[in-house]
């Protein structure tokens, strides 16, 4: 909403789960947006949801780990089974903004409580309900660079285990020497911010580090793209200030038969 067209990814639910929030980050965003945190992190965050959502397909099962205040499953036609996955503190936060904004949960939404930092997910979906002979995809976005990377690891073994077929999306943080320009100044001003606020990156990951991770664990990768890359380039034919930028990278890969 802070953006002109066109539009790499709408949501019409956060402003109602954000209530009068949701009106000052907007006129915020507005006024100062073009600041390269403000302008990068909507670059971000739009573009990841994009190209997330848009490899659901044939899947009837949808993972969502670190769900934060992903809105999918209140956008949703219902027609697919949708697991939030997060810290317990985390999800109560979001289901208090839920009440408050007369948001119903939708029948086919299930909690999974989980500190991804120190426990696996599989036991907290099947919990929940989640069928594991059927496959599934999982979007793994926004958590990946605030675990180590034996965390990383232990995570995608996890999900190794999952149904063929199933299909998983997660970003990822490059290092230094891999970033450009403006991706080299993002991560400065960000990983300052977030080590301020007790949350430092934890991990940073090559392409082809990745790539051999998600194949040690099982999976075939399918893309491993840039931001740039990740959505049609008629998106980038902008006058605002949205830019793609090298300082994340998106990764889908398949679980093969």
């Amino acid at each position: 909403m802070a953006d002109g067209e066109p539009k790499v990814f709408a949501d019409t639910v956060a402003p109602r789960l954000l209530g009068g929030l949701a009106d000052e980050m907007i006129r915020y965003h507005r006024e100062q947006g073009e600041h390269i945190i403000l302008a990068g992190t909507r670059a971000v965050t739009t573009v990841r949801a994009r190209y997330a959502e848009q490899r659901l397909g044939r899947h009837v099962q949808y993972v969502i780990l670190g769900a934060g205040l992903d809105t999918f499953a209140y956008r949703a036609d219902g027609g697919i089974a949708v697991f939030e996955v997060d810290h317990p503190a985390t999800q109560e936060w979001k289901k208090g903004l839920l009440k408050a904004a007369a948001i119903a949960v939708p029948r086919q939404v299930a909690f999974a409580p989980a500190d991804l930092a120190v426990e696996r997910p599989l036991r907290r979906l099947l919990d929940a309900g989640f069928d594991a002979a059927r496959p599934a995809l999982v979007s793994w976005l926004g958590v990946s660079y605030y675990l180590t990377r034996d965390a990383v690891a232990a995570t995608l073994a996890e999900l190794g285990r999952l149904a063929p077929g199933s299909e998983i999306v997660m970003d990822y943080a490059l290092p230094d020497g891999m970033r450009d320009a403006e991706g080299d100044a993002y991560a400065r001003i960000a990983e300052q911010i977030v080590a301020e606020r007790g949350e430092p990156y934890a991990s940073h990951f090559a392409p082809d580090e990745i790539n051999a991770l998600l194949s040690d664990h099982g999976f075939e990768v399918d893309q491993n793209v840039s931001l740039r890359d990740a959505v049609p380039t008629p998106m980038w034919r902008r006058t605002d200030s949205l830019r793609p930028f090298d300082c994340f990278r998106l990764v889908s890969a398949t679980i093969s038969g």
